[in-house]
């Protein structure tokens, strides 16, 4: 609306008092508008599985998925692991990791409080005392020589900047989206830190599930050894039987060491993410895939419930907030800027005489800044500010196609690992009867030492993929809640 000259003169001033609070009801800039859910109806194409394939042994459970479920805030107690759960609690007090979260955070919210204070008047105190000499060339007359004197003052100055068109409100929009924003990178943390604790513990109790089969094969065929080299000294083996025994036993002999480097690195990695040194890792509780449990029911979220629970996903909305705010900023930089001061203080020669009578100083100013050409800088920053929000409106899109790919993706790993476990547990299983068979021929005469031989090495990968296998599910079924958001908004403290 347009005001003349006339029409300011009809205003009373109370008027006048209300237009101005009208104005500064505004903000310049859009206001924000959170994005809308996805409109995907299903994570797969593919629909998934009542329940999962079911196997013998450990990790061989059966697994159904629970549509719509909540997910627990400590949701690595479903493996009902006491070493695992006082793991994490051990990490969760002690995490580097955490705790420079933590301390972002607080960064955030300090420098919010602190830009609140724009919306308040400013009032200083001043006071000074100095020794001066004036001549008469300061009054426009001839020199003459006066006598120094010295001046004590004393004040008190206030200023206000009206924020009439949001700028400042629209700041304060814009920073107090950046404390959302680290809030959630510190929720992140705390479900990157827990998740790379249950996958790193199973890969513990994975490797250590492999050394413990590999020992054992080796306690076979050194068994196996011995009674080659007792044939061949009663005349019924061979020399080359001796030296191919031999040389089986060296090759699995040879994966050991590799296996127990891989442990030593796993204990370590355990140990500073829980925040101690590498030195400490033998304090560490001590995984196995039989202490393990497999939760037998999957909590899966709807997916339009997905934007609101992945931590990644509120960090990028937050930041596609601040960039929206930032857009007010600039719009409002290129309106009328009013400011009001005020000061009132004492002047006096002698400090004893100040606030006396007749030394009373005072000032009242009011001042208007418009910006009228500045080759474009505030219109450009304006535009600059809309690509922002542009960059960050794709990347809050390219975030939510990752989180929905993550679910997608350990959906079908969950659906095919059970299948993969119970096909390798009838594998195993079978390679594990022919050499059972093998060696009861191969010690009756019935076989050759080539056909024990081939049934050996077929049963060691059997037992070794099996492991795999078996730790592939646990792994999984932790990125599942990792992927769905960790439980974090049940009341999960990240401290």
């Amino acid at each position: 609306m347009a005001w003349g000259f006339q029409d300011t003169q009809r205003l009373s001033p109370l008027r006048v008092a209300l237009v101005v609070v009208a104005i500064a009801g505004c903000a310049a800039g859009p206001d924000f508008r959170r994005p809308a859910p996805p409109a995907a109806a299903s994570y797969t194409t593919e629909s998934l599985p009542v329940e999962t394939a079911e196997a013998k042994g450990a990790g061989g459970a059966p697994q159904r998925f629970i549509p719509g479920q909540e997910i627990p805030s400590r949701w690595w107690a479903l493996f009902r692991s006491e070493a695992l759960d006082r793991l994490i609690r051990q990490a969760l007090a002690d995490s580097p990791t955490l705790a420079a979260a933590h301390a972002r955070l607080r960064e955030a919210e300090e420098n919010r409080r602190a830009q609140a204070g724009a919306l308040w008047p400013r009032v200083d105190g001043n006071a000074s005392v100095g020794r001066q000499k004036a001549s008469g060339a300061s009054f426009g007359q001839q020199a003459i020589d006066t006598t120094p004197f010295t001046l004590h003052s004393a004040s008190v100055s206030v200023s206000y900047a009206f924020d009439l068109f949001g700028g400042t409100r629209r700041e304060l929009e814009s920073l107090q989206a950046l404390v959302e924003y680290r809030r959630f990178q510190l929720e992140g943390a705390w479900l990157t830190l827990t998740a790379n604790l249950v996958t790193t513990a199973v890969e513990e109790a994975a490797l250590r599930a492999q050394i413990r089969a590999t020992r054992e094969i080796v306690t076979a065929e050194e068994r196996q050894l011995s009674l080659v080299e007792q044939r061949f000294l009663l005349g019924g083996g061979s020399h080359p039987e001796v030296l191919a025994q031999h040389a089986q036993l060296a090759q699995t002999l040879a994966t050991l060491p590799p296996l127990e480097k891989q442990l030593a690195q796993t204990r370590h990695r355990l140990a500073v993410l829980a925040g101690r040194f590498p030195g400490e890792a033998g304090a560490l509780p001590v995984f196995d895939l039989e202490g393990l449990n497999l939760p037998r029911e999957l909590p899966l979220s709807l997916p339009s419930s997905l934007v609101r629970q992945r931590p990644d996903i509120r960090a990028a909305e937050e930041l596609l907030h601040a960039a929206s705010a930032r857009i007010g900023v600039a719009t409002a930089n290129l309106y009328p800027q009013i400011t009001l001061t005020g000061s009132l203080g004492s002047e006096a020669s002698g400090i004893q005489d100040l606030f006396g009578s007749g030394t009373s100083v005072w000032g009242l100013g009011a001042g208007v800044l418009q910006p009228i050409f500045k080759g474009g800088e505030l219109s450009a920053k304006r535009r600059a500010a809309f690509a922002v929000y542009e960059q960050a409106e794709a990347q809050y899109r390219m975030t939510v196609l990752q989180a929905f790919q993550d679910v997608a993706d350990v959906l079908r790993a969950l659906e095919l690992d059970a299948q993969t476990l119970k096909a390798q547990a009838d594998a195993e299983a079978a390679a594990k009867a022919s050499l059972d068979l093998a060696r009861e021929r191969f010690e009756l005469g019935a076989a050759s030492y080539l056909t024990l031989l081939n049934a050996e090495r077929r049963h060691q990968q059997a037992r070794i993929v099996l492991v795999q296998a078996q730790a592939a599910r646990f792994s999984d079924t932790a990125a599942l809640f990792q992927a769905l958001g960790g439980g974090w908004w049940k009341g999960a403290d990240p401290q």
